[in-house]
């Protein structure tokens, strides 16, 4: 596992030294309550290691890593009485990350809610988009 940072709050929390309100925890990950939730149940499922973002997140943790979001998320769901549930997570500032340790949320919906997330837009022409297809595919080759 990742050595931790010393000055991370989710490190701390890990370690114990910040209380949080635990729901789930393996070996290398943890979930507990966001002490800031978009709705109650709003779950934060942080690997161990301290990791910055996703692309820093090593495959191995990867298994664990979708066990542990899809137990929590069945949970969450049933204890709240969802309809739905939103998986959102953060890769730098420009993105929307307050902390640098890489961290899902888990945000339990409800029909009406009134949450919106993000408008959709389009590409200009259909070249446009395939050519970013290919430029992003050449990328993974």
């Amino acid at each position: 596992m990742r050595p931790r940072d010393k000055d991370c709050i989710f490190c701390k929390i890990v370690e114990g030294a910040i209380p949080c309100a635990r729901v789930f925890e393996t070996e290398h990950i943890l979930a507990f309550l966001d002490i800031a939730p978009v709705h109650p149940g709003h779950v934060l499922v942080v690997p161990k290691g301290h990791y910055p973002t996703l692309m820093d997140i090593p495959a191995e943790l990867g298994t664990d890593l979708a066990d542990a979001l899809s137990r929590v998320g069945r949970a969450v769901m049933e204890a709240t009485a969802a309809d739905g549930l939103n998986l959102m997570q953060n890769n730098f500032e420009a993105a929307g990350q307050l902390v640098h340790h890489a961290h899902f949320h888990l945000i339990p919906r409800h029909s009406g809610d009134g949450l919106t997330l993000w408008p959709q837009s389009g590409y200009k022409t259909p070249d446009e988009m395939s050519g970013l297809a290919k430029t992003i595919a050449g990328l993974l080759k």
